[in-house]
């Protein structure tokens, strides 16, 4: 099973795909809550260069707070991350898929709202 929801945008520029995903999150009700630059992470804390690579936690209120309702501690695998990352070609955008990472809780009712979440993160990919 995969775990996450994937689109190469070929020959693109790093800091426009990213504003293209801030778009593509916004018009589906997705903010951004946190942002990890993980290649400058790396840089700073072990002095490694790496290709361009970022982190997004999206969230979307009214899904969150479903989900929270139904299973209080999902908390934890909140928000649902979407990577960029600089490959060979252009720029690999990756959205979690919150049915799979949420595979192992026993919980209809949270199922059902992952696969809402699922559907618009998918709608986001492919709309960037």
């Amino acid at each position: 099973m995969s775990y996450t929801i994937d689109r190469l945008i070929a020959d693109a520029d790093f800091a426009e795909t990213e504003t293209r995903t801030r778009e593509a999150l916004a018009a589906k009700g997705f903010g951004v809550l946190t942002e990890i630059d993980v290649s400058a992470t790396m840089k700073k804390k072990i002095d490694v260069d790496m290709p361009g690579y970022k982190i997004l936690g999206a969230c979307n209120p009214k899904l969150a707070y479903q989900a929270i309702g139904h299973e209080p501690r999902v908390g934890a695998m909140l928000p649902c991350n979407v990577i960029l990352r600089a490959v060979d070609g252009g720029i690999e955008v990756s959205a979690v898929d919150p049915q799979a990472s949420m595979a192992g809780i026993d919980n209809d009712q949270l199922k059902a709202v992952a696969g809402q979440v699922k559907e618009m993160l998918a709608e986001v990919v492919a709309a960037i």
